[in-house]
């Protein structure tokens, strides 16, 4: 039977397909997790690649915070011992040292097996496809979501939903997920919302769409919250970090912390670190 027109333009598409993956990259390979203790899920590769120099902080460089502190490295070391523990949801205040205290979790327990990978909004629908890239690993692995807030139809919050608690695709023993966010429920709140909420007899009924916020944060085993600092330890903690890059404080020292936070808008650790930089910097010969 002789080919058709048809065959032919297939097989010069099947051809040009050949040449065309052969000078594609080959597939980036796993990470060798006894060397690589942080890593990125990029979501359009749907790759993990190793992160270099992960951000090194120590818990005793996070003032200010000891009851927080308390909590997560108490769930952390429940995971690492491979003990019951929960994924997490650390919430609040802007600079107060959410991430910071993910990332100490870190340098302490990365010698014990710890991991961790960090997952952006873009790859949470690929959850458990990353379940499943680590699940067969000797390791313990916290998948690290930061600053983390949705918009109502943003297809990344059904998805982390499922992941927590709602799938058949259940996540194994060795993975945890610790997530930061300013908002406690993850979601934009609206006034409206609170006026739908109605009762019966002496119980309250909240709205549809407050319970919907609600699921979402109630699926974190944990919930810890972080507040802004008073000013007494946000000046320990400017003093902290001046003595720590190498210099004394001045009798000034305090006056110019306070005129900083007054101007950023924020007296938090975030900005005490970030006043002690620029304070070394100009005091410097």
């Amino acid at each position: 039977m002789s080919a058709t027109p048809f065959d032919h333009i297939l097989a010069r598409a099947e051809s040009l397909l050949a040449r065309l993956e052969a000078r594609l990259p080959a597939a980036a390979p796993p990470p060798d997790w006894k060397r690589v203790r942080a890593a990125r899920w990029l979501s359009e590769t749907r790759e993990l690649r190793p992160i270099a120099h992960p951000h090194r902080i120590l818990a005793g460089q996070l003032l200010g915070i000891d009851e927080q502190k308390n909590k997560v490295d108490a769930n952390t070391r429940q995971f690492v011992l491979g003990l019951p523990a929960n994924n997490v949801l650390l919430t609040g205040s802007r600079g107060t040292g959410k991430s910071s205290l993910v990332k100490a979790m870190l340098a302490k327990y990365g010698a014990k097996g710890l991991r961790l990978i960090e997952v952006d909004k873009t790859g949470l629908g690929q959850l458990p496809e990353l379940y499943d890239r680590v699940a067969a690993e000797p390791f313990r692995f916290i998948l690290f979501c930061d600053d983390l807030s949705f918009a109502s139809d943003e297809p990344g919050y059904p998805a982390l939903k499922a992941a927590l608690d709602g799938s058949l695709a259940a996540a194994s023993d060795n993975v945890l997920i610790y997530a930061t966010s300013n908002r406690r429920h993850l979601m934009p709140e609206f006034f409206a919302e609170n006026e739908q909420t109605h009762y019966v007899g002496e119980e309250i009924h909240p709205a549809e769409a407050i319970e919907e916020k609600v699921s979402l944060s109630d699926r974190f085993g944990l919930w810890v919250s972080f507040h802004p600092v008073d000013q007494d330890a946000y000046l320990a903690i400017a003093r902290h970090w001046a003595v720590t890059l190498g210099a004394s404080p001045t009798k000034d020292f305090d006056r110019q912390a306070m005129q900083w936070a007054l101007a950023r808008g924020s007296r938090s650790g975030r900005t005490a670190w970030q006043f002690a930089r620029d304070w070394v910097g100009r005091a410097s010969p």
